[in-house]
């Protein structure tokens, strides 16, 4: 029986991947490179060490990828200062179910703990779950399974106990890596065969996985 819902935060709850689509290019553009949008695409949810390695494999061995970073996140915070931050459609129909249910609710996610903190301020989600995990937390961060098994031992529970749900291939990975079912909810792309061979279903949006439950697709206990 499935006891806890542990989420992505980019792109799963929150409507940030349509943003960093836009100013990863620009920070990139920055640097003296092109940024394509496939390369944009294959970054999602990658994590330390593997989207350094990444960046260096596509601009070479000098590339600064912590400054790219820096220059991002100044291009990110001037857009939610002017704009904000949406939620994604039925965040809140189905994190009030989840609650109702008494069922745990966590968040593993590829953001930094503090700016992951700051993102669900905005939102008025603070203190909506029981656990905030960052990938920052361990040495591996997605599509290693590190952060979802961090995540689970935080909860006390074991993967199997757990679902994951996630918008993105490697946030996808990890889930699964770690033994958790996995319901993906598709954000700018849908999934392959290999990721269908990897999730146990896909929702067209958040408030479909309470029909999921309710009608035994995935198991909670009552």
């Amino acid at each position: 029986m499935i006891k806890a819902f542990i989420f992505d935060l980019d792109g799963t709850l929150i409507d940030t991947e349509k943003i960093y689509r836009q100013i990863w290019p620009k920070a990139i553009a920055d640097l003296g490179h092109v940024f394509t949008d496939e390369m944009f695409l294959s970054l999602r949810s990658l994590g330390r060490p593997f989207a350094p390695l990444r960046f260096k494999e596509w601009f070479g061995d000098s590339f600064d990828y912590d400054e790219a970073r820096r220059i991002r996140k100044g291009y990110f915070d001037a857009y939610i200062e002017k704009n904000g931050i949406e939620l994604k459609s039925g965040t809140r129909e189905l994190l009030d179910y989840l609650h109702k249910k008494g069922i745990i609710t966590a968040i593993a996610t590829a953001t930094d703990i503090e700016r992951a903190t700051e993102y669900l301020k905005l939102v008025g989600l603070e203190g909506e779950f029981d656990r905030v995990v960052s990938a920052t937390m361990v040495d591996e961060g997605k599509p290693s399974p590190k952060v979802y098994e961090y995540a689970c031992s935080e909860l006390g529970l074991t993967p199997a106990e757990c679902v994951a749900v996630e918008d993105a291939p490697n946030g996808v990975r990890s889930a699964a890596g770690a033994g958790l079912s996995v319901i993906m909810v598709p954000d700018l792309t849908q999934p392959d065969e290999e990721l269908l061979g990897l999730i146990t279903c896909k929702a067209d949006c958040l408030t479909d996985i309470i029909g999921f439950i309710e009608n035994g697709i995935i198991k909670t206990e009552e």
